[in-house]
């Protein structure tokens, strides 16, 4: 037990000693380093998260002047709960989602054969939209606050450019938890928390 202690404390005091004979260089690239592994985690964007949404391989837009059973007919087809309803000009005109057809069409006895989209989806003016460069906590954020389930990309010229729904950001959120957890796991075992255990 006695020689352990007094092994581990030569070797301390020959690194202390390296150390002291160090040039200024090493420790600027060591002190870089420190300070590029200390970054245990990037911020996720939007644009990633939609990358690997179910949006992403499929048309999500529909014209706001079809019927609501075309819509039905997409949700079912492509397992998805909205689109994105576009006017004449192709310009984003709102959202139609599943609960809009449960709300305002089965529960009010209309038929959705007989419904144009224009009448139950929730129009442009009271929509929340985000931006492929906002981070999944912002987009998170918004849906929260005011308790949706999707919500359109759009560009800074005002065009659609993709569509997330809450699933889409509970997934990136898991997988930054899952990567921060293994950059701090092989920090801790020495294997360098910046570049991983590749």
């Amino acid at each position: 037990m006695f020689s352990v202690a007094l092994r581990q404390c030569a070797r301390s005091a020959a690194v202390r000693s390296s150390i002291s004979r160090a040039s200024p260089r090493v420790f600027a690239n060591a002190s870089a380093i420190r300070s590029m592994s200390t970054t245990v985690e990037e911020e996720v964007l939007a644009s990633d998260a939609f990358k690997k949404s179910c949006y992403v391989a499929i048309d999500f837009t529909i014209a706001e002047d079809a019927t609501v059973y075309d819509a039905v007919q997409r949700f079912s087809a492509y397992d998805i709960g909205a689109l994105v309803t576009t006017d004449t000009d192709g310009s984003i005109a709102g959202v139609v989602s599943e609960r809009d057809y449960v709300t305002k069409i089965a529960l009010l006895g209309k038929t959705s054969k007989d419904t144009k989209i224009s009448e139950i989806s929730t129009k442009s003016a009271n929509l929340i939209t985000a931006s492929p460069k906002d981070s999944i906590e912002i987009c998170m954020g918004k849906m929260l606050s005011r308790d949706i389930r999707h919500l359109p990309l759009l560009d800074d010229d005002g065009k659609v450019v993709g569509m997330l729904s809450i699933k889409d950001l509970v997934k990136a959120l898991v997988a930054e938890k899952e990567k921060t957890i293994q950059v701090l796991s092989d920090f801790a075992l020495g294997k360098g928390g910046h570049f991983g255990s590749e």
